[in-house]
């Protein structure tokens, strides 16, 4: 089994829909699980978590038959992943009392086009 769960073989079917098919529930089963290794890189018990947690939630909505639902889980999952790519971050406690952050390079200010302050070489 891979470390996704094994969603692609058939173990937990998405359903298909219109605006739901299958290589488009596969794609974002797929892309949950890349962000999930990229935002808890070196934290196995949040990579763990979050793989287990995207498994389930697919898990549960394999057989859903609506296509306006699937549409909703779609934006969900989607959502999701957005929030994960670019709100979380990590930290160490080095301390009773502190913490530090661990920035990941994607991340960074040099890497934001949009960014209206100047970019800095760290």
């Amino acid at each position: 089994m891979s470390e996704s769960g094994g969603c692609g073989r058939g173990s937990a079917r998405p359903a298909t829909a219109a605006m739901g098919s299958r290589a488009e529930v596969l794609k974002l089963f797929r892309a949950l699980h890349r962000t999930r290794q990229q935002v808890f890189k070196n934290d196995a018990r949040a990579l763990e978590a979050a793989r287990q947690k995207i498994n389930e939630e697919f898990r549960n909505h394999q057989d859903e038959t609506s296509s306006e639902r699937i549409a909703e889980l779609m934006k969900i999952g989607s959502d999701v992943e957005v929030l994960l790519r670019t709100s979380v971050i990590q930290g160490l406690h080095t301390g009773s009392d502190t913490l530090m952050l661990i920035p990941r390079k994607d991340l960074l200010l040099d890497n934001v086009p949009y960014c209206d302050t100047p970019t800095r070489k760290l």
